[in-house]
């Protein structure tokens, strides 16, 4: 599975963004999707998942009620809808892959996108 993600970019607080991540590969259907974040000098946090089929998510108690992860299969492709940014959201985000288990820690998974920069101003 290769995974690119984009959709970031400069936002003031209180903004919204989505990001996508678009997949290739047969596995996706069947994998769990994730994104996580990294700001600098911190370590890579979890953000949300999703199951396979959509129908569970889960997601950080920081960004819970303001971000909406979703996956369309017919694109192979997973959101992750921000709103109400705040200047503590900005990292690079990043999607991921598994190909079993669901998890939210980063040794989880199995692929992971290059990454999207997001800047929130306050």
């Amino acid at each position: 599975v290769q995974l690119q993600a984009s959709g970031g970019g400069l936002v003031q607080a209180g903004g919204s963004l989505r990001l996508s991540c678009a997949a290739s590969g047969r596995t996706f259907s069947t994998n769990v999707e994730a994104w996580f974040r990294q700001a600098p000098g911190k370590e890579r946090e979890f953000v949300a998942v999703i199951s396979a089929s959509g129908g569970s998510t889960r997601y950080a108690d920081s960004v819970k009620g303001r971000f909406t992860i979703s996956r369309d299969s017919t694109k192979d492709t997973v959101y992750l809808q921000m709103n109400n940014l705040k200047p503590e959201d900005a990292a690079v985000y990043y999607c991921a892959s598994a190909v079993a288990g669901w998890g939210l820690e980063a040794s989880a998974y199995d692929y992971w996108g290059q990454g999207t920069q997001v800047t929130v101003s306050s």
